[in-house]
């Protein structure tokens, strides 16, 4: 049922940043033909990169939501992570072609024709790209999807974006030219910052971190919570896309019959699946 409903807000989650990419870029592309503004082409250029995430996002979640098989019994989750990384080239080589866009668009300035049309664009892709990211991060609280969570950080660096274009309209029109290339520059460094934390968050994944100290600390309660063993060991935890994966040994007294220790290492297993479910749990029983 968990899985279930995991697979089904993320699909929702990438279905709407398509819809929502295709919008912002048939607008922007738009905008920017009519009025030349290199700040409207750099917000045009991270909406085509958007689109180009999120629908490496799409196929990639198909992988990852698909149930184990013969050869990966763990499953597909970590693809997710491989869409990541996917998504943070994207952003990195979006990024550099900005900021040498903003050096040539800085150093020779060229005025902006009919703003107007590039401040309403501006206004409405705030407000549809606020509207995704809200969303965008309900799932994410949700599901923890790595790759929705991705996702999410080009629209809300959209925003910031957008609102950004409107200052640099205004200036660019009447007091400082040069603000369009500088801030197109600003764009690419701030992409830049992104994929680099997308990457990272990805590799993570990939290396199999151990899961945040908060839901490691919930582990060790319930298992500290039950009664009749002797404690555990070789706490081990990992995620890979939706699932998480965690073990340990359970030191168990050495006369205690098997049934006994097996009932009572389930009990644990249930509780620890129930508090961050997801999660596959295997106990190791130590007779002490």
């Amino acid at each position: 049922m968990v899985e279930q409903r995991y697979a089904t807000l993320v699909r929702r989650a990438a279905y709407s940043a398509i819809a929502v990419a295709v919008c912002l870029i048939l607008m922007k592309l738009y905008a920017w033909l009519v009025t030349h503004s290199n700040a409207m082409l750099a917000t045009s250029t991270d909406s085509l990169l958007d689109l180009s995430a999120s629908l490496v996002n799409f196929f990639m979640l198909r992988i990852a939501l698909s149930p184990p098989d013969h050869d990966h019994k763990f499953g597909h989750g970590k693809a997710e992570s491989l869409t990541g990384l996917a998504q943070s080239a994207f952003v990195l080589g979006s990024a550099i072609l900005l900021v040498l866009h903003g050096i040539e668009a800085t150093l020779s300035p060229t005025p902006i024709e009919r703003s107007i049309v590039a401040v309403v664009v501006s206004i409405l892709s705030v407000i549809i790209t606020a509207l995704l990211v809200a969303f965008q991060y309900y799932v994410v609280k949700q599901t923890k999807s790595t790759a929705i969570k991705a996702d999410a950080l080009h629209y809300q660096s959209d925003i910031a974006m957008n609102f950004g274009v409107l200052v640099s309209l205004l200036l660019s029109s009447s007091l400082f030219p040069e603000v369009d290339g500088i801030f197109t520059i600003a764009v690419g460094i701030w992409l830049m910052i992104g994929a680099v934390q997308i990457a990272k968050q990805s590799v993570d994944d990939l290396m199999d971190k151990e899961l945040p100290d908060d839901e490691v600390a919930s582990i060790k309660a319930i298992i500290a919570n039950h009664e009749r063993h002797l404690g555990f060991h070789q706490l081990k935890t990992r995620k890979s896309g939706y699932l998480r994966f965690i073990q340990f040994h359970l030191k168990m007294p050495n006369a205690m019959p098997l049934s006994e220790a097996h009932r009572i290492g389930e009990d644990i297993a249930i509780e620890i699946r129930a508090k961050l479910a997801p999660a596959e749990v295997l106990i190791h029983h130590d007779p002490t």
